[in-house]
């Protein structure tokens, strides 16, 4: 039977920037729930639920021998730090925004 779950049920993240350029790694902690993860959580869903904070392309690496995916979002942090006025000008906040997100799992 399966069940919808927030991702940060089931997961950790970490996210970083260079210049207008975010990148957030999801961990999922156990193995098991990694093909589901892996399955569901798409650039294009970031798009879909993001779109208007995403304005670049996003490319996904997996990291599978870690249960990991890596997103490099471009275009993602309103110009960088030295040129936003967002109050995360670093994307830190990316991190819990993708966290927030539903997936299903067994």
């Amino acid at each position: 039977m399966s069940r919808r779950v927030h991702l940060r049920e089931i997961a950790h993240a970490r996210s970083g920037d260079k210049g207008n350029c975010s990148n957030v790694s999801v961990f999922v902690y156990d193995a098991d729930h990694f093909n589901a993860v892996a399955e569901q959580l798409t650039g294009t869903l970031l798009k879909h639920h993001f779109g208007a904070l995403l304005t670049g392309e996003i490319t996904r690496y997996e990291l599978s021998n870690l249960n990991g995916l890596n997103f490099v979002m471009q275009n993602a942090l309103e110009g960088g730090v030295n040129e936003s006025l967002n109050l995360d000008g670093h994307g830190k906040s990316w991190s819990s925004l993708i966290l927030g997100l539903e997936i299903e799992i067994q």
